[in-house]
């Protein structure tokens, strides 16, 4: 199993190397029927749509349901970049995922681990299965990239602002 993991999380890297090229912070998703058919990807498009759902698992699981012609995606693997948000979270519970794997934690918004424990919370009527950790410093390093490249154009940015206002001689 961890060799398939592996596998499809490279796969999410890819997306995740979507976004990143778009400007978008670097998520990706992939999810396989049990006979390991891909049978979506997504990547974060948030700023791309102007919405705030558009994160990779939504994107992947909404390209599921239309490709199935079903809301229920038992059966199926998620595999993430990323540690889910309590949103994606609780799209996977609902759409009954049988098993999430994510690369990195999210310790600002992980509803898996870090912050919340939703998808294998026994009150909620559907459980997921849970691998955590594959590949997670390819995971965490395209996100630490994109966020230092940020840093940088944002302190350009600045610069430039400076630069333009000052008088000139």
């Amino acid at each position: 199993m961890i060799l398939d993991d592996e596998k499809y999380m490279n796969l999410a890297l890819a997306e995740a190397q979507k976004a990143y090229e778009l400007g978008e912070v670097p998520i990706g998703a992939v999810l396989v029927a049990k006979d390991g058919t891909t049978v979506s990807v997504g990547h974060n498009l948030r700023e791309t749509n102007r919405d705030a759902t558009a994160h990779a698992e939504i994107e992947a699981i909404r390209a599921a349901n239309k490709k199935l012609d079903r809301w229920r995606l038992s059966g199926t693997t998620l595999y993430v970049t990323i540690e889910p948000c309590p949103m994606c979270a609780g799209a996977i519970v609902n759409s009954r995922i049988d098993r999430v794997v994510y690369g990195g934690a999210d310790i600002k918004a992980g509803a898996v681990h870090s912050i919340f424990n939703v998808l294998t919370n026994a009150n909620l009527n559907h459980q997921t299965e849970v691998t955590a950790g594959v590949l997670e410093d390819k995971c965490c390093g395209i996100m630490k990239d994109f966020f230092k490249m940020r840093r940088e154009q944002n302190k350009q940015k600045k610069l430039n602002k400076i630069s333009e206002t000052s008088p000139k001689e």
